[in-house]
């Protein structure tokens, strides 16, 4: 086949992105191109005989974070009222956004959540997330009230949203002079959360506990044997306050760490986990650097810089296999650029490069789920944080959502590094039923 890159006469970025469709089968091309105005010439082959991976029906995933309107970065406060907390559930292009997908996996965490309590009978929520430079993360704790999680879950149920909530894994816990997190999870607190929701009949997807606390961890950190401890103790308080209360609900996933790739961590967290209470296995990437960044486009249109996301994927497929562990790997969270991103680059067309080439490298090496960094909030965002209009981002996430199947086929090109290719077996496809 033959690519001519755009030149600059569609975009002023000389940026391409082309979407071809074969029978049974949707295939991604990705040409990113600067300066050269010559004609592209290479080869796609895709071998359609057999598949190099499976992802679940609904592999595409946002995520609402609890920042508040205080949480800035570099001098640039991009949240707003993007919070869990505050959040307005009655805007209609935000329910509209959402039931797009029929349904949309929505993980709910971040960063603060390791610093949420939820409200019980005995005990009242104070003020949450006060800003303070004393206190890790920048803000003192916050509490979750039973009314809001009455009204969150009341809007994803008309959303038709498929709820991942992230627990605190901070509880109890408290912080040795090395900065790690010493001593186990006092389960407590979540566990009335759980059982709150299983007798409002509120549908869950799945619970994970933790937020970047595996490897050296994001402000502090849990050893890999503590964690499978409080792991199993999470998975034990699942099956017993389902089986008493909620019998005839689906019983959701257990997932952690929601962390960052660390070989050695993992393999010592999984291999102490028992094969039962684990189901899926949760990991972030930011794989760009810090939102500040100036050369965040100069990373996002390099191919070999793109080519070394991989790892990740390569390595904890590696591990899940070695260890013989029933749990499959999510993306938990994956925003590019940590510290909110970077205002119209992060937020813009350009990232759809790096974004869709993300979910098609996370795909051929068996990712079953992947959740952006953010569905709103931030300069990652696939709404836009102040009217919800759908940044290009969104656009690129629904399109995959509708096309690509979860049979994922071997695909090359040969002819240039600048086009990047991946096939599905089609949603509808004979194969894919």
């Amino acid at each position: 086949m033959i690519i001519n890159n755009m030149g600059g006469s569609s975009s002023s970025t000389g940026l391409c992105l082309l979407l071809s469709l074969l029978i049974h089968s949707s295939i991604f091309f990705f040409v990113a191109s600067q300066s050269t105005t010559a004609a592209v010439e290479g080869t796609v082959f895709i071998n359609g005989s057999s598949r190099i991976g499976r992802t679940n029906p609904n592999f595409i995933c946002a995520t609402l974070d609890w920042w508040p309107p205080e949480k800035c970065d570099y001098g640039t406060c991009s949240w707003g009222r993007a919070s869990l907390l505050n959040l307005d559930l009655t805007n209609p292009l935000l329910l509209n956004a959402i039931k797009a997908f029929s349904p949309l996996k929505i993980r709910l965490g971040g960063t603060l959540q390791d610093k949420v309590i939820y409200e019980t009978q005995q005990q009242a929520c104070p003020a949450s997330f006060i800003k303070s430079s004393s206190e890790m993360f920048g803000f003192s704790q916050g509490c979750l009230p039973m009314s809001r999680w009455d009204e969150l879950n009341s809007f994803f149920r008309k959303a038709g949203a498929a709820v991942v909530f992230g627990l605190n894994a901070l509880n109890g816990r408290t912080i040795a002079s090395d900065g790690s997190a010493a001593g186990a999870w006092n389960s407590s607190n979540a566990e009335a959360l759980i059982r709150y929701t299983v007798k409002k009949n509120f549908a869950i997807f799945g619970w994970e506990l933790g937020n970047e606390l595996s490897g050296s961890g994001i402000g502090t950190s849990v050893a890999p044997d503590q964690y499978a401890s409080d792991i199993t103790n999470l998975h034990d308080i699942v099956r017993r306050t389902y089986a008493r209360f909620g019998k005839r609900m689906k019983k959701p996933l257990v997932l952690a760490p929601g962390g960052f790739y660390d070989a050695n961590w993992l393999t010592q967290f999984i291999n102490k986990t028992p094969k039962n209470s684990l189901q899926v296995v949760t990991h972030h990437i930011y794989n760009l650097g810090p939102g500040v960044d100036t050369h965040l486009v100069d990373k996002i249109l390099d191919p070999s810089y793109l080519d070394g996301g991989s790892s990740p994927f390569s390595g904890l497929q590696g591990i899940l296999k070695t260890t013989g562990s029933s749990a499959v790997a999510w993306v938990g969270e994956a925003g590019g650029a940590y510290n909110s991103g970077h205002n119209l680059v992060t937020n813009a067309f350009v990232f759809s490069f790096w974004y869709l080439d993300q979910l098609g490298m996370a795909a051929s090496y068996n990712t079953k789920t992947y959740c952006r960094q953010s569905l709103i909030g931030g300069n990652y965002g696939l709404l836009n944080t102040t009217n919800f209009v759908p940044n290009p981002d969104y656009y690129s996430a629904l399109l995959w959502h509708r096309l690509m199947g979860t049979k994922v086929l071997s695909t090359s090109f040969s002819g240039t590094k600048k086009i990047r290719a991946y096939a599905h077996c089609s949603k509808e496809s004979v194969s894919e039923v």
